[in-house]
């Protein structure tokens, strides 16, 4: 589905990413970690099309990243920004609306007619029905993420890139917002690539990890394979202890508290 071969980005004389090497199969779901400045970012807008690489290639699905225009593009694949969507003006239903922009003539008209009934089903999916005619200003940060989700579905992509979705989310919204992103990506087969902070989410939901350290591929392979006190240490500089999850026996990480000697 996606092929990342020998992908590097520089910004002046900052190496944000170095010969990057990956593939992400159709259906698989991606968390990519790493310290903050170790080019995750940049590498999902790499694979956006935001921007290109200065060297390498990104294919999708067979094809040059480049080859696809705008309304193609976004019919394969769909971004979330860490913010979702700005408190403006706009209705829940006017920005899930928004999302049918890749289907939609220049008059902005549909030809199939199904749109009206896709809206509402995923707006009673996300929970958003009651919210339906309420500006997003109006709306707390968790409502508004849920809403960027909706229109994100509203797109019917292949795959879907999130950047720390869940960035400003509480631990409630966080885990509401991964069990929908999951239960969406089962049920349609999607393709996910998420950047993620919490590590520990990111064992609970994702199939594979990435895992980036100063611009460098440093590993790549299931949580149980990555998330253990070796690689912890080398790429984040914490120790760790690695336990079972007690329901999924996924691994959870326990931060071992520095003790003076070892601050210094």
């Amino acid at each position: 589905m996606i092929e990342v071969k020998n992908a590097a980005k520089s910004y002046g004389r900052l190496n944000a990413l170095r010969d990057i090497d990956w593939k992400v199969q159709p259906g698989e779901f991606w968390g990519v970690i790493g310290p903050n400045g170790s080019g995750k970012s940049t590498l999902l807008g790499l694979i956006s099309g935001i921007e290109s690489p200065d060297r390498g290639e990104i294919k999708l699905a067979g094809r040059p990243l480049s080859s696809y225009n705008r309304k193609e593009l976004s019919r394969k694949l769909a971004v979330l920004q860490q913010d979702g969507l700005p408190p403006v003006s706009f209705t829940v239903r006017e920005v899930i609306e928004m999302g049918r922009f890749p289907f939609q003539d220049w008059r902005g008209r549909e030809k199939d007619g199904h749109a009206e009934r896709l809206m509402q089903d995923i707006m009673d999916r996300l929970e958003l029905g009651g919210l339906a005619e309420r500006p997003l200003s109006s709306l707390s940060g968790g409502q508004r993420q849920r809403a960027a989700l909706g229109k994100v579905m509203a797109q019917q992509p292949e795959v879907v890139l999130l950047d720390e979705p869940t960035t400003y989310l509480d631990i409630r919204y966080q885990m509401q917002f991964m069990e929908l992103v999951a239960g969406w990506q089962h049920e349609e087969g999607l393709t996910v690539i998420s950047v993620m902070h919490d590590l520990n989410l990111a064992s609970l939901y994702c199939d594979s990890l990435l895992v980036l350290n100063e611009g460098s591929l440093a590993a790549q392979g299931t949580p149980s394979e990555i998330l253990v006190p070796g690689m912890i240490e080398s790429v984040f500089e914490v120790k760790s202890h690695s336990v079972a999850h007690p329901d999924t026996g996924v691994p959870q990480l326990l931060l071992q508290k520095a003790t003076g000697k070892q601050a210094d």
